[in-house]
């Protein structure tokens, strides 16, 4: 007779004192260089620094709070990083405001950071198993589809801003409901495909190198498609079109990984885009502007050309286009410095071309950290998808962080004219309420989908008595 002990299972730390010290460099990190903003432009540190740093400081501490409370085995990086993305944001505002630039405000950006947080701690509290939602996969669906047609039957005094329609304006209330429309359609897209994965991943012929899917199953990519169309024709907007269809078609390879359904997506895309090029001008615009910047501009007057919208016929087509260029260009190799560019001749620096404006005044070494931090994020997106034990689990976190990166490629390609200028905004750094509430909901999500990937599986009693093992 012999008798063995089983050892105890290892588990992942959750490192939540490793967290609190992130955080603090994060808010650290964002207060210097919030003074060093003050001193460049004043000579002085901002009177203000107390308050921004002391309410900046609150809000993350809340969080951390309600993280460590509800979601404790959540990946430590993700929330020190968004931290510090959201704070260098409020910091270039900051700096924009100080310039007298119209419409920067850095306490209203503080004010929607606080919001922010407000829908991520509550997200966490409320959602404690994100797998209900996959109860929810129709309703998510149909809620989506709502919020991103309300725009396109409502009148233009109501929805439209510089050619597109995308707001919803009541007042001086002002909503983007298509930010929160990718997020329930996310949830869509997560819930469909795992039920519907092993019908898509069925192969029919064989082209070449590549197993093309049967004809019938083409149906949900031919629906998707052709709703990004009616997307882009009836709101003129390019950015959340693209960023839909390609989120579909990446969540549909992660469930299937199936690379015929990438080619036949982008085959789809680039050609409905074409076509609508070819018929509808403002989509034509924004091709003519990627195709050749330098023949579509015109400098008239700059104060006027700050506040027209894209292709005024006072500034021309890429004005905006051609400004952030100029400015990546001043800012070069390491920057003019914080507070010591012209950001505020780029137009809507503040929000659609926050990436230009900073990388005058950090340079080309600021954005490369910038970019990190966001590749960072989205890298613990990813391995929260790797580690998940659950098909649901693992396409939501793979779809959001997609989502996250897919929409960084598309407002960084058209601000440096990689691609054509789609009118999308920086996450987490623009200014804006709807697509900030938007963002720190997805954090939510990524957060919830961490803790549950990350949590240690129900383990057997330790130590209740040895196992004896009976040998003849």
């Amino acid at each position: 007779m012999s008798e063995m002990a089983a050892s105890p299972v290892p588990m992942p730390a959750k490192r939540r004192g490793a967290q609190l010290l992130m955080l603090a460099l994060a808010v650290g990190i964002v207060m210097f260089a919030y003074a060093y903003v003050g001193l460049a432009v004043d000579g002085k540190v901002p009177a203000g620094m107390l308050t921004y740093g002391l309410g900046l400081g609150g809000l993350m501490l809340a969080a951390y709070l309600v993280l460590a409370k509800f979601a404790p085995w959540a990946d430590p990086l993700i929330l020190p990083l968004v931290t510090l993305i959201n704070g260098l944001g409020l910091v270039m505002i900051y700096r924009l405001e100080a310039a007298k630039m119209p419409g920067a405000s850095a306490a209203n950006q503080i004010m929607w950071t606080g919001l922010g947080v407000a829908m991520f701690s509550i997200t966490l509290i409320v959602l404690r198993d994100h797998r209900m939602l996959q109860r929810l996969t129709y309703t998510a669906g149909a809620v989506g589809l709502v919020l991103l047609a309300i725009p396109a039957v409502l009148p233009g005094s109501l929805s439209e801003v510089q050619g597109a329609k995308i707001w919803i304006r009541i007042g001086g209330f002002s909503i983007q409901p298509g930010e929160f429309a990718k997020l329930a359609l996310v949830v869509f897209f997560t819930g469909y495909l795992v039920a519907k994965r092993d019908v898509l991943a069925l192969a029919g012929r064989r082209l070449l190198f590549i197993d093309l899917p049967r004809a019938r199953d083409l149906g949900p990519v031919l629906v998707t498609w052709g709703f990004s169309l009616l997307v882009l024709v009836f709101e003129k907007d390019l950015g959340t079109s693209l960023l839909l269809f390609g989120t579909f078609i990446a969540m549909l390879y992660i469930a299937t990984q199936r690379t015929s359904w990438v080619l036949i997506g982008i085959l789809l895309f680039v050609g409905g885009a074409f076509v609508a090029g070819q018929i509808f001008d403002h989509v034509g615009a924004r091709f003519d502007v990627w195709l050749d910047p330098t023949n579509n501009i015109f400098y008239g007057n700059a104060d006027i050309c700050q506040q027209d919208p894209p292709g005024s016929p006072m500034c021309g087509k890429s004005y905006q286009t051609m400004q952030a260029l100029f400015g990546f260009g001043a800012g070069g190799i390491l920057g003019t410095g914080l507070g010591q560019g012209h950001p505020y001749q780029i137009p809507l620096s503040f929000s659609d071309f926050i990436f230009a404006a900073t990388g005058e005044e950090l340079g080309l070494t600021g954005l490369m950290a910038l970019l990190m931090m966001y590749a960072l994020l989205v890298e613990r997106g990813l391995r929260t998808s790797l580690a998940a034990r659950d098909p649901f689990t693992k396409l939501l976190a793979g779809g959001l962080s997609f989502l996250l990166a897919w929409q960084l490629f598309i407002i960084v390609g058209g601000v440096t004219n990689l691609i054509p200028l789609t009118g999308l905004v920086t996450p987490f750094m623009s200014q804006g309420g709807s697509a900030l509430l938007a963002n720190w909901i997805l954090i939510a999500l990524l957060v919830r989908t961490s803790d549950a990937a990350r949590k240690p599986p129900p383990q057997a009693i330790q130590n209740e008595g040895m196992t004896q093992v009976f040998q003849r």
